[in-house]
């Protein structure tokens, strides 16, 4: 099992300069732990991997110092150069290298999470040797050309044996809708990278995760 974990309340934000408004990324990170995120996720897949690495290595350091959980996306050798937390993988990523390869790959004590995007998926998902799965797109994005809505939130959460974190589109227009059918953890991007605050931004949502768990 992974020597990192989880706790219900959870904010999870990924961070990419595609989103971020000209921010540098480990500005938007710097900004982002000082408003309370939990675990941050490093996704730049269009950076040479020099860079990557090198990005990673900043990023990590910066999360350690603050307790901060620190994940890389899709690459679980990057991961493990880095010496991240975890990797998180898409459903392309696990088709082309299985869940079984990531772990042998990253150690027993690190994080695999997963994304799923039905309940099929993440019944799947489930069963498999990860330590979170990431359920959406809830909302509407700019990305996706479809959207789960909130009717299987109970659904998953009902037979989860991991940690879920619901992702896509949630803002804090919407956010109550999600908490209201149950979620503890949610993941974000453009809701908090594009804030002109980023640690307000944060702290707000941040909020409303523990304000949730406490009802």
């Amino acid at each position: 099992m992974p020597e990192v974990k989880f706790k219900d309340c959870s904010l999870y934000l990924i961070i990419s300069r595609e989103y971020a408004l000209g921010k540098g990324a480990l500005e938007a990170l710097k900004s982002a732990i000082s408003g309370g995120v939990d675990i941050v996720q490093m996704r730049e897949k269009k950076m040479p991997r020099d860079e990557l690495v090198c990005l990673g290595k900043q990023s990590l350091e910066l999360c350690r110092n603050k307790k901060v959980i620190f994940i890389v996306n899709n690459d679980p050798f990057i991961a493990k150069e880095v010496d991240a937390d975890g990797v998180h993988m898409g459903q392309e990523d696990i088709a082309a290298f299985p869940i079984a390869q990531v772990r042998k790959s990253i150690g027993l004590n690190k994080i695999i999470g997963v994304s799923t995007h039905s309940l099929e998926e993440f019944e799947r998902a489930n069963e498999d040797d990860v330590d979170y799965i990431a359920f959406g797109p809830i909302f509407p994005t700019e990305t996706k050309d479809y959207c789960i809505g909130t009717k299987h939130i109970k659904d998953v959460l009902k037979i989860a044996k991991k940690p879920v974190f619901f992702i896509g589109g949630i803002d804090l227009s919407n956010i109550d809708a999600v908490l209201k059918e149950g979620a503890k953890n949610i993941a974000l991007i453009r809701a908090i990278l594009q804030a002109k605050d980023i640690t307000a931004q944060t702290a707000c949502f941040k909020q409303k995760l523990t304000g949730a768990g406490e009802g």
